[in-house]
């Protein structure tokens, strides 16, 4: 995908229809129109139906002959979506990895392999707990701009 079709993209995917689409990711599986209103809280069928024609129209998803469902058919890495990685139905911030693995070591490091308060321990634990807080602050805040 071309820088220009990524903007393309970026400025289509706005607002509802992004919401539309990072439920049609979290979910894994085809929705019925009425599916999307519901679990949006849209005030109307045709809300949802109408940003699902959109994502149609971009490529992002198609509709079922038998049934009518919208199901996703292409994932598209812009946005906010870039810093997220998605496991089975889940979606994780990035961040959140970097942040477990660093707390963990932190942890491990605090119970086990520091021998005393040395110079050298201190520094240690000064840099572990400033790369642990930075690591959790960024999955919270790239977590915070999640749609929904």
């Amino acid at each position: 995908m071309n820088v220009e079709d990524k903007t393309r993209l970026e400025y289509a995917l706005r607002g509802k229809a992004w919401k539309v689409y990072w439920l049609l990711l979290k979910n894994g599986h085809p929705m019925s129109v009425r599916e999307v209103q519901r679990a949006l809280h849209f005030s109307s069928p045709s809300v949802a139906n109408h940003h699902l024609e959109q994502l149609r129209e971009l490529g992002l998803v198609e509709k079922q002959n038998i049934g009518g469902h919208y199901f996703l058919v292409s994932q598209v890495k812009i946005g906010v979506l870039r810093h997220f990685v998605k496991l089975g139905k889940l979606l994780f911030p990035r961040y959140f990895f970097y942040a477990v693995f660093s707390t963990v070591f932190f942890i491990v490091y605090l119970l086990a392999l520091m021998q005393g308060f040395t110079r050298e321990s201190l520094f240690i634990i000064s840099f572990g707990a400033i790369v642990s807080t930075i690591f959790w602050y960024e999955a919270i805040r790239i977590w915070s701009l999640r749609p929904f």
